[in-house]
């Protein structure tokens, strides 16, 4: 049965190959640092379970410290400026397609892989199905590009070693904010938030409770930088409780709008740096904020929206 753990797996490949090849390029001045970081991750993916909760915890404690010391960029390139600009003129919006041949298939791929048995016993675990057809259509798409661009079998871990070192440890910032949602939601912040905003806010109505689910989602999300973190904590301090417990609202538009209005506070804060400050270091634009002063304009009037929805559709049947 396919699984998380054979996901894993092909992550931790990507990683460690990552690793092994900043280690081979002398143009980065801190190309150890790189493979240490990069390799730490490698080695959660692929030996976590081993490791054990006190083992992945001294990893993740050492690429802090990696991090911290400050990762470097390296200068292999696979192609200049002059030939990309070629290619892309010469292919135009055809370079398109392989993108958009994951969404379409990763959809096709989670309505069938949740009912696809062989010999009785299910080919992917149902709960991870959505899981499972991205991490093969992603391999789907690589195999396309290979077989109609025809690189050299090494220019896409290059390309993707290249990306990863260009935005650093930002790029597994989701993943660590995500797993502080959790640490908070087992140590009891979520109730403790729950009594905090019972004290001190009327939340006798569906409508009250809903405003303070939402805009505490995109607050709490503005804080910790990941929509993913403040859900354990609002969902364990009003969403459950209030929204569901006390007056019967819809878990699944709960759960499911809820993290909308966190995505709204993900548009307006620094904390989210791989969305809002890593693609403003890498466009070498003048105000490093400027990326959340565009944004903001849309994530206030979607926030809006989505609160209206949550009251409209979790408290009634339709």
């Amino acid at each position: 049965m396919i699984g998380l753990h054979e996901i894993y797996i092909v992550g931790g490949l990507f990683f460690a190959a990552c690793a092994l090849l900043g280690l081979r390029d002398r143009d980065n001045p801190r190309r150890w640092l790189n493979g240490l970081f990069w390799g730490g991750l490698a080695l959660s993916f692929l030996a976590g379970d081993a490791l054990g909760d006190f083992g992945n915890g001294l990893l993740v404690l050492a690429m802090v410290a990696v991090g911290a010391a400050g990762l470097g960029r390296g200068g292999v390139a696979t192609t200049g400026p002059a030939e990309r600009r070629e290619r892309a003129q010469r292919r135009g919006a055809k370079l398109l397609l392989p993108a958009l041949v994951i969404p379409a298939t990763v959809l096709a791929g989670t309505l069938v892989f949740k009912h696809l048995t062989i010999g009785g016993v299910a080919l992917v675990e149902s709960r991870h199905a959505t899981l499972v057809s991205l991490t093969l259509e992603v391999l789907l798409a690589l195999g396309l590009c290979l077989a109609w661009l025809r690189p050299a079998p090494a220019v896409p871990l290059q390309e993707g070693r290249r990306l990863l070192d260009a935005v650093g440890w930002a790029a597994i910032l989701p993943q660590m904010l995500a797993s502080l949602g959790a640490v908070f939601a087992l140590g009891g912040v979520g109730q403790a938030v729950g009594t905090l905003v019972g004290e001190w806010l009327p939340l006798t109505t569906p409508l009250a409770a809903t405003l303070a689910y939402c805009l505490g989602m995109a607050l709490f999300t503005i804080v910790m930088g990941n929509a993913f973190a403040a859900f354990p904590v609002m969902t364990a301090a009003i969403g459950l409780p209030l929204i569901v417990g006390r007056f019967g609202g819809d878990p699944a538009v709960m759960g499911a709008i809820g993290m909308l209005c966190g995505f709204c506070g993900t548009l307006m804060t620094p904390m989210a740096a791989n969305f809002n400050i890593v693609p403003a270091v890498l466009l070498e634009l003048p105000d490093r904020n400027g990326v959340i002063k565009v944004q903001i304009p849309t994530a206030l009037p979607m926030l809006l929206i989505n609160t209206t929805l949550m009251y409209i559709l979790a408290f009634r049947a339709w």
